[in-house]
């Protein structure tokens, strides 16, 4: 897959361009997450596809849900208004088809049937609140290529903004095939709230940890996972904020650059010594971190929690940092000869 470098931030009252007209159709993959809306536009290319538009914007749509089981109308406003930008970029392109999925939050959320009608009226977005199950089949297909397909099993994990997705497979067949999915009700916003910013306190991270490793041991003693690991039959792949963050540290970048981060493979002592000197910092000097930012600064202990009890229970040794994973496979999946045709824009 070729996806360039990408500025995923636009500013508010951006001026749509003018629509693209090109002979290869466009197909667009919206995820609508706990923390984040992030759009991706690209056209077939080779096995793959190109980039060519793409969107993110921190709209916290689980802002209190782990409190009061709802929705807040706030967190609400900001989804819509960020997928207003998002059907502008759609209707900037001939686009032969799309799909919005919406994880954690709108699982977890009580009213998440009035927010999907609040989105189609007044964005004309059809959102599917999808499963765990989904949410893992398609960030399998996403982060694909990046499998070494000669290797006989893999981990993939998705940190995300209200549950975290591990994933066991089998990858030397002709296809990767998902021997066992758990749902880690545990995600960046949520243990965020959780613990109302006291994860700076080494106890407190300390017991987060370890409630985490708990839950992550049960899964993996369940599967007969821990064999595989011990003799070095197993590949780890992790697709999160998290990781890509910590990626750009350790390259150094002062912005965050998509094509320089996908791919890199980073050793489990790194990633400690990074999550170690994060954790020393104070709430400025972490959003004063080139990779951080202010919209995330808050996110980052508890990400680093759940990457530290993932690399606890699992000591692979080292993971290969994937920026795609779920709109990657919902475009892939929109570009199979037999889905051509099946989805219109905002169906």
């Amino acid at each position: 897959m070729e996806f360039g470098d990408i500025q995923d931030q636009v500013q508010d009252g951006e001026v749509p361009r003018a629509r693209s007209v090109s002979p290869e159709p466009a197909f667009g993959a919206i995820d609508v997450g706990t923390s984040s809306c992030r759009l991706l536009i690209a056209r077939p290319q080779d096995s793959g596809f190109s980039v060519i538009d793409s969107f993110a914007r921190n709209v916290r749509l689980g802002q209190g849900v782990i409190d009061t089981g709802r929705l807040n109308e706030q967190a609400m406003d900001r989804v819509i208004k960020a997928l207003q930008i998002c059907v502008q970029k759609l209707d900037s392109y001939e686009i032969s088809g799309s799909r919005a999925v919406a994880t954690a939050a709108c699982r977890f959320a009580s009213n998440s049937d009035l927010f999907v009608d609040r989105v189609a009226a007044e964005t004309g977005i059809r959102i599917e609140v999808i499963q765990p199950d989904e949410e893992a089949r398609l960030a399998v297909k996403g982060c694909a290529p990046l499998l070494n397909r000669e290797q006989e099993h893999a981990l993939i994990f998705d940190i995300g903004g209200g549950s975290t997705q591990v994933i066991w497979l089998r990858v030397d067949g002709p296809e990767p095939e998902i021997l066992a999915l758990h749902s880690i009700g545990k995600g960046v916003v949520s243990l965020t709230e959780r613990y109302e910013g006291h994860l700076s306190a080494p106890k407190v991270y300390d017991d987060c940890v370890a409630k985490i490793a708990a839950e992550i041991a049960e899964f993996s003693d369940a599967n007969g996972i821990d064999p595989f690991v011990s003799a070095g039959r197993v590949q780890m792949i992790g697709t999160s904020g998290t990781v890509t963050t910590l990626a750009g540290m350790e390259l150094g970048l002062e912005r965050y650059i998509r094509s320089r981060v996908d791919g890199i493979l980073m050793d489990f002592d790194r990633i400690t010594s990074l999550t170690s000197y994060l954790r020393e910092l104070g709430p400025a000097q972490l959003a004063a971190q080139p990779c951080i930012g202010h919209n995330r600064a808050d996110l980052m202990l508890a990400g680093c929690a759940i990457l530290d009890a993932i690399c606890h229970c699992w000591p692979v040794g080292r993971l290969r940092v994937a920026d795609r994973g779920l709109r990657e496979g919902i475009l892939l999946e929109l570009m199979e000869p037999s889905a051509l045709g099946v989805r219109a824009h905002g169906a």
